[in-house]
């Protein structure tokens, strides 16, 4: 993402995400995701910050325990990362995605909500020190995902969105509704909007159809695609994001492939149609969407991937950059989204 793309679809927010062992390798107001987030805020576009702290179950790690010296290490990275961000972004989010980012043992015995809680705390009462009039940083917790699946709510969900109601400080919660369809999302607002309370918002930092895309890669492509640039009629929907994202396409020949795709063409209006939701329910903060195809959405892609990469707004790795160096929007979503910061 550069200042360029967010100027061509007219954006009016930036999110980023600050991973905080990060803050272990210099001073973080040097990373250049505080950097590249700091400079959009000065050039005029308002910014949320997302702190992520990877205990992913798969690191074997737990969650440090209040009073633990994993949670004093946790507590002096915040207390390296504050002094760059706070007054300066508009809005921070406590955690990324919590629940997908720790065991799953501990989401229900009071783990997750402990340690969120203690981090919660650090950082009011930092900015309370600090900030007399708390400065212009707004405070949301974040990101409740997979609200969908009564799996994913429990003791540690409802904890945490008491927590946020109770709060003074806290603003609200983030959620992430990467989901099958529009209906699906409605579990998330059903789940969260009569727990905040009346006077808190929810943050939309990510929302997708990713799962819906998911569910196609199997699928053979079009008989319209397969005829107009001579593929297999057997090639299967990944086959045709690898061969783009080994070689990338001309924009006409990825559009193509899209168009053809009723999966996906059935559901160009997503983007306009979600964000709608959200607003009508007159509690929304802000929704935020993604830029570009960076190389995780893209690296040894195959069968099973996540195909984050038919969301993105601009095809910055399955399509050729045009002539001037600048990339090509993807298919279907730029429009609606400059449509969005207008409406």
């Amino acid at each position: 993402m550069t200042l360029r793309e967010l100027k061509t679809a007219e954006a009016s927010w930036v999110r980023g995400i600050f991973t905080m062992p990060h803050a272990d390798k210099g001073d973080p107001a040097g990373d250049p995701v505080l950097r590249a987030l700091l400079g959009a805020g000065k050039s005029g576009h308002r910014t949320v910050l997302s702190l992520k702290f990877p205990y992913f179950p798969k690191l074997g790690k737990p969650l440090p325990r209040p009073g633990s010296d994993e949670m004093k290490t946790e507590l002096r990275r915040l207390d390296a990362v504050l002094p760059a961000v706070l007054d300066k972004v508009d809005i921070l989010t406590i955690g990324n995605e919590p629940f997908i980012e720790c065991p799953r043992e501990e989401w229900n015995n009071g783990v997750v909500n402990a340690f969120y809680e203690t981090v919660a705390r650090h950082v009011i009462e930092y900015r309370a020190d600090r900030l007399p009039d708390n400065g212009k940083t707004e405070l949301y917790m974040g990101s409740l995902n997979n609200l969908a699946n009564p799996q994913w709510t429990g003791k540690g969900t409802e904890r945490w969105m008491a927590y946020v109601r109770d709060t003074p400080e806290i603003k609200g919660t983030d959620i992430h509704p990467h989901v099958l369809n529009l209906e699906e999302t409605d579990a998330f607002l059903d789940y969260v909007l009569p727990r905040l309370g009346p006077d808190k918002k929810f943050l939309v930092t990510e929302f997708s159809l990713v799962r819906l895309w998911g569910e196609h890669l199997g699928d053979r492509v079009s008989p319209e695609y397969a005829r107009k640039y001579g593929t297999p009629g057997d090639t299967k929907v990944w086959q045709v994001i690898k061969n783009a994202l080994d070689a990338p396409f001309p924009e006409r020949r990825w559009y193509d492939f899209l168009r053809t795709s009723p999966w996906f063409e059935d559901n160009t209006n997503f983007l306009r149609d979600q964000t709608r939701r959200f607003r009508d329910t007159g509690r929304l903060a802000v929704a935020t969407y993604g830029m570009g195809q960076d190389a995780a959405m893209s690296t040894d892609f195959g069968p099973d991937s996540t195909p984050w990469l038919l969301n993105s707004l601009f095809a910055t790795r399955t399509v050729r950059r045009r002539p001037d160096g600048s990339p090509a929007p993807n298919h279907a979503w730029l429009d609606s989204f400059k449509a969005l910061q207008h409406s």
